[in-house]
């Protein structure tokens, strides 16, 4: 089964929960409508349909292939890239200034989900691109940004994100790529770089006419630890002063990966200095300092952080794929009488366990699109906002939705294309349904651009601990309003409250542990800390399914939209409160009450 956008829920979150309206108010967004929204999606989805979704099996099956350091793409991703940059989607979030469209996030988002749900290797290019072009816009220089950027936004070139060596996982502290500076000579100003990087995604490919690696590297007098790295643009192919292409870089692809999943997406191992290019008959790859020395990792965090939402939108995007085609599967599936009686077999839809497992895949892709995209306006608001604690207010509720879109968000795209296995019984073990290629394919996002105990921990320290529990118990107080103004008349609504309020309560009480402990018992803090992620996850997706199911609840009152569509949001919501919602207190009860479990066994015991 291939892809078919889910639309209607977009624009449904995008205008009711996310507040498009709001946004379009925003200096520099005027454009940013209903209709413009409307008609960016629709285009959108017509494109990934049609030239983006074929290539995702097919890819599968037979990936890039790799000869003497040159990686040749599966077929057809070259021509539907080239398609991609021409028709202006790599820039729709980008600064007009330099070809791009210049559309709030919140906009950009869905069209970022329907990609990977399309083909989640093909739209793994685009995403390290555009973490290459934020990167850039925040610490490049002004001849940088000349050089790269229209090239970037336009799809003529690509980027990628080079930290991890075989040494070097996440403590980026070890890293020991090095960067010496060239005082003389046709490059005097710029540095040599000697290392090797591996994981590198995208970093040797056949689809555009360059690629711009920013790698993390030490100069010679950096001090020890992540206080000494330096970050560095180093294209593939050397750029001279008038733009035109130049010599070959001393970048070399030593091999490809073999992977699990997303096959298709070439992850390569690349050595750079070691002389397989000379430049000048030297060896050493040509770059250029981005900022300021020893400033690398701050601004690196720029490119991570827009890529850990991109991936948290992998995560929603692969289970979308998932539901739908397990969808399909139990529509047509025959299989065994109802349990309540029949003359023959049914489809399996009628099985109460496999609506259990498809209402469990969509209660959670809806919750979960509807933080990542309320989020995408908290950030389009801390960035445009001409109210100064406006952009404060949302720079902090961004930053702390920003684990929980990742974390969340993939661990949830795992379950659910688990469930869409299961729902295909035996046929969904077989390659050949491309059940199994969702399962595989979703099993990466957890762990790169940090595993989800990173993201878990980022949210205890920076996000929670750091300012006492501020942004943390503000939020929890927007949820409480949400449950205290939900209709306690309406059977569906009042029951939400009531779980969303215990929900609400369970958050708070593990704040306060986690702010309470982190001096005096750090270790029982993470042990929680992971649980304390899922925990933020389900209680503000439960938040947002609240307040989709009061909208829809008002609209059907008011004979406003259409019916069978809102009725399914309140009925999906429900079923979250009842189902997922309700799991917040034995997850509060585990956190605050079992970390001593977690480290009763010496490590010997294991």
């Amino acid at each position: 089964m291939s892809y078919a956008a889910p639309l209607k829920d977009m624009l449904f979150v995008i205008e009711e929960l996310a507040d498009l309206d709001a946004v379009a108010a925003l200096p520099g967004f005027e454009d940013a409508t209903r209709e413009t929204a409307r008609a960016v999606l629709e285009e959108n989805a017509r494109f990934v349909e049609d030239v983006v979704a074929p290539l995702n099996r097919q890819g599968d099956v037979a990936p890039p292939s790799w000869k003497d350091g040159v990686v040749t793409t599966a077929a057809g991703f070259k021509a539907a890239f080239k398609s991609y940059g021409e028709a202006g989607w790599q820039g729709v979030q980008h600064d007009v200034e330099y070809g791009g469209q210049g559309l709030p996030k919140l906009i950009a988002t869905p069209c970022i989900e329907m990609l990977n749900a399309a083909s989640l290797s093909f739209a793994l290019c685009p995403l390290l691109t555009d973490g290459a072009i934020e990167a850039l816009m925040t610490a490049g220089s002004d001849a940088q940004k000349k050089t790269y950027l229209a090239n970037l936004i336009s799809g003529r070139w690509t980027g990628t994100m080079n930290l991890t060596e075989p040494q070097a996982g996440s403590d980026l502290a070890q890293v020991r790529t090095r960067a010496v500076p060239q005082a003389s000579g046709p490059h005097a100003g710029a540095y040599r770089l000697f290392g090797q990087k591996i994981y590198i995604t995208y970093g040797e490919h056949d689809m555009a006419d360059n690629i711009v690696h920013l790698v993390l590297a030490r100069t010679p007098d950096a001090p020890e630890g992540v206080k000494g790295i330096s970050l560095f643009t180093v294209p593939k192919v050397l750029v001279a002063a008038d733009g035109s292409p130049g010599a070959r870089n001393d970048v070399y692809c030593a091999s490809i990966e073999h992977k699990l999943g997303i096959k298709a997406s070439p992850t390569a191992v690349l050595l750079f200095g070691e002389g397989y290019f000379d430049v000048d008959g030297q060896a050493g790859a040509i770059g250029q300092l981005v900022g300021e020395e020893n400033r690398g990792l701050e601004y690196m965090f720029v490119m991570m952080n827009a890529a850990r939402f991109q991936v948290g939108m992998q995560g929603i995007a692969i289970a979308e794929r998932a539901y739908q085609q397990a969808v399909s599967y139990a529509k047509d599936r025959v299989q065994s009488r109802d349990v309540a009686g029949s003359s023959g077999p049914v489809t399996i839809i009628h099985h109460p366990d496999v609506r259990r497992m498809l209402m469990t895949m969509r209660a959670q892709i809806e919750a979960a699109r509807a933080i990542a995209y309320v989020t995408a306006a908290a950030y389009d608001a801390s960035h445009r906002s001409p109210d100064d604690a406006t952009r404060r207010q949302n720079q902090a509720f961004y930053e702390y939705l920003v684990p929980v879109v990742k974390g969340w968000s993939t661990e949830r795209s795992i379950e659910v294309a688990s469930l869409g296995v299961q729902v295909h019984g035996g046929m969904g073990f077989i390659e050949e349904t491309g059940a199994a290629q969702h399962y595989r394919d979703a099993r990466i996002l957890t762990i790169y651009e940090g595993t989800t105990a990173i993201q878990a921990n980022d949210l205890v320290g920076r996000k929670t601990v750091r300012d006492g529990g501020a942004v943390a118990k503000g939020i929890v107080a927007q949820v409480r309003r949400t449950a205290a103004g939900l209709a306690s008349n309406d059977a569906d609504l009042a029951a939400i409250a009531k779980r969303l309020t215990a929900g609400a309560d369970a958050l708070e009480a593990v704040v306060d542990f986690v702010v309470a402990n982190m001096k005096s018992d750090v270790r029982a803090v993470f042990a929680g800390s992971v649980p304390y992620l899922e925990l933020a996850g389900i209680v503000l997706g439960g938040w947002q399914m609240a307040r989709a199911a009061a909208i829809a609840t008002a609209k059907l009152d008011a004979g406003d939209g259409d019916a069978d569509f809102l009725r399914a949001k309140i009925a999906t919501a429900r079923f979250f409160a009842d189902h997922l919602l309700s799991r917040a207190t034995g997850i509060r009860d585990g956190i605050v009450e079992g970390a001593d479990a977690v480290m009763a066994l010496e490590a010997g015991q294991f």
